[in-house]
This record gives C-alpha cells, sequence and structure tokens, in this order.
C-alpha cells in the first residue's frame, strides 16, 4: 500500500465509515435475541446436565456400588463408599459428586452397568453457599425420583435412537 492511499484512507476516515456501514446495515436486521427465563432455546439431545441417581420400581436405588463411575472420571470428582448387607448384596452408604471439579463428560452415565447414574437436561442450578455444590447420595436421589418420568423419557428416545 503506497504512502498516498494510506493518507486518503486516513483523512477521510474510510475505515471508519466502513464499520459504520456494517452497524447500520445490522442495526435494522430482525434481532435474535432470547428472552432467557420467558423463552427457553431448544436443547441437543446429546446435552449433559445436573447428575441424578435412579431407583427401580419398588424403590430400591440401583447402584450396586460397582465403583466404576469412580474409576473412569477424570477429574476425580466421584467418592464412593459402599457396605454389604445382610442378603450379601452390595450398597453404597456414600456417593458423592463434587460439581465444581466435575466436566460433565458423560463417561460415569456410560460405565455403569445398571443405569443408576445419570446426567438429566437440568441446566439451571447453582450454589450459593460453600457446600451447595457437592451433590450428596440424598440430594442425588431425591434429583432423581423428582425428574424420574423426564429421564425415563429420554433413556427410551435414546435407545430408540440407536
Amino acid at each position: 500500500m503506497s504512502n498516498f492511499s494510506r493518507r486518503f484512507k486516513s483523512l477521510f476516515l474510510s475505515e471508519l465509515r466502513t464499520g459504520l456501514g456494517v452497524t447500520l446495515r445490522h442495526f435494522f436486521k430482525r434481532k435474535v435475541t432470547q428472552r432467557y427465563p420467558e423463552e427457553k432455546t431448544p436443547l441437543s439431545p446429546r446435552f449433559r446436565g445436573l447428575h441424578a441417581l435412579r431407583r427401580y420400581p419398588n424403590g430400591e436405588e440401583r447402584c450396586i456400588a460397582c465403583k466404576l463411575c469412580e474409576v473412569v472420571c477424570p477429574a476425580l470428582a466421584i467418592t464412593i463408599e459402599s457396605e454389604q448387607r445382610a442378603d450379601g448384596s452390595r450398597r453404597t452408604t456414600r456417593y458423592d459428586i463434587d460439581l465444581t471439579k466435575c466436566i460433565f463428560c458423560g463417561y460415569c452415565e456410560e460405565s455403569c452397568p445398571v443405569d443408576s447414574i445419570v446426567e438429566t437436561h437440568i441446566f439451571e442450578y447453582h450454589g450459593e453457599q460453600r457446600g451447595d455444590l457437592l451433590m450428596t447420595k440424598e440430594k442425588l436421589l431425591a434429583i432423581g425420583d423428582k425428574y424420574e418420568a423426564e429421564i425415563a423419557l429420554a433413556r427410551q428416545e435414546d435407545a430408540n435412537y440407536r
């Protein structure tokens, strides 16, 4: 670029005019902004949100304390403690997920042989105090109980998709 053309562009503010032209062109176009609380954008079927522990229809928790999800978690966000029952089966006494460590990769869900731990489509959650994002067994089971119909429907649609 020659010295003359640079001075010409600088004198007549051609870059500024180009930028203002782009702004004016987009100023009168239809806006695509979503009004979030009232209008929700569609979620991908592959979205992974808040975790939940599921139960069998008879009310017993599904988790058999195999600890595969704890082993496969790349962020080391899952902690499981278990004990053996009188009938010989193992069940968890502690199942914690630290959501501040979790990267929502879905490995825990894929590794579970009994479909106990799932990641729901819930993305509207937050923590106001220090321990709010440490999901204990009781919190995870409560989420699973509350959203079981939605989880089962999503599981069935996923099975039909495959």
